[in-house]
């Protein structure tokens, strides 16, 4: 037994030496090439963001070639020598996968890099960078399976097991698409949200009564960041199955409202002008819409409604806060008295008085 294993381990010898010495002989020329195509390459360009993205895993898939070259040349009566070969082989299948997966995900950033945000097309280059964030997830998802389904098919059980699989397609069909399906429809929702962009990066949506941001588009869900810094996760398919609001799918302005109850003995025109003067002093206002109306009225007070714009959300937010308080402070100082006012009637209702009152004269 000793000697057998002896005599194995001394036949591996020169094998394993050479393949070692060739591994890393191939890895540090690897490197020395990579650092050369570094030295004189500039960093923003597009095949330097593809290698830099999948250096290492190409470092790994190269190394892994060379081993596997070697082995192939070793003599066939070497002991373990096929299953080294298969552990060889899935290892380099899957760092194929790992550098494939890199170099997809890299897609996106190349297509942002040549759509950038120029003045005045926002709107297209959000278009874009939503659209492929979406669809470089989804490809990614493809060439995980894809590589999975590769490394397991090098054990022959496997194959096995998956040509019995093959004759029970429909039974199995059907149970993993009933266990997949929430996957599958955020897949397809992410799609065709991707497609029909009823929301970008960077939007500004209104959920539930949550006031947010469209932060990150994964594969199955949006990251929505709530204005206060939480975030709300939301999957893909319940934007397709529900309504929703967004404040900025063709433009971020806006336009806001402050509404004020008045006494019926308040002149409109000194609010008017002074309203005016507000929204020239703020730095919120664009300068578009400024309108003063008489909304409603009841048997009390007079509701008057003070329509303004804004560039974009946060911004409108800030000059209705500023407006409203402008506004209660100029009626505060020169018109307190029409303030909204409780009118009532004091009857007295004793018996005396109403004696008093049935008597003529």
């Amino acid at each position: 037994m000793l000697k057998t294993l002896e005599a194995s381990l001394q036949a591996w010898m020169l094998p394993g030496i050479s393949a070692l010495l060739a591994v890393i002989a191939s890895y540090t020329l690897y490197r020395l090439t990579l650092a050369v195509i570094r030295h004189f390459s500039k960093q923003r360009t597009v095949p330097r963001l593809f290698l830099d993205a999948a250096a290492k895993a190409l470092g790994l898939v190269t190394s892994l070639l060379v081993l596997r070259a070697t082995l192939n040349g070793a003599p066939d009566d070497l002991l373990l020598l096929a299953p080294v070969k298969q552990v060889v082989t899935l290892l380099l299948i899957l760092s194929m996968t790992w550098a494939a997966v890199r170099l997809t995900s890299v897609i996106g950033d190349v297509i942002v890099l040549l759509n950038p945000v120029l003045e005045g097309q926002w709107k297209r280059a959000r278009k874009v960078e939503t659209q492929t964030r979406f669809l470089v997830r989804c490809l990614n998802v493809l060439v995980i399976i894809v590589g999975v389904g590769a490394a397991l098919m090098t054990f022959e059980p496997v194959q096995q097991v998956g040509a019995s699989l093959l004759a029970s397609a429909g039974v199995g069909g059907i149970i993993l698409g009933f266990a997949a399906r929430p996957v599958f429809s955020n897949l397809l929702a992410g799609i065709q949200i991707a497609l029909t962009q009823p929301f970008r990066i960077d939007d500004v949506l209104n959920v539930q009564g949550e006031w947010c941001w469209v932060e990150e588009v994964t594969a199955t869900y949006v990251v929505l960041r709530v204005w206060d810094q939480r975030r709300l996760i939301v999957p893909l398919q319940w934007f397709i199955e529900n309504p929703f609001q967004n404040w900025s799918r063709n433009t971020a302005d806006l336009l806001g409202t402050v509404f004020i109850w008045v006494d019926y003995t308040m002149p409109i025109e000194p609010l008017r002008q002074e309203f005016s003067r507000l929204l020239d002093t703020t730095k919120q206002w664009d300068g578009k819409v400024a309108i003063v109306q008489v909304t409603d009225s009841n048997d009390q007070a007079l509701q008057v409604r003070f329509l303004m714009s804004a560039p974009n959300s946060s911004q409108n937010w800030d000059l209705r806060c500023a407006i409203r308080e402008g506004l209660v402070t100029f009626i505060q100082q020169h018109y307190p008295s029409q303030l909204p006012r409780l009118r009532a009637r004091l009857v007295d209702t004793s018996p005396e008085f109403e004696d008093n009152a049935k008597q003529p004269g």
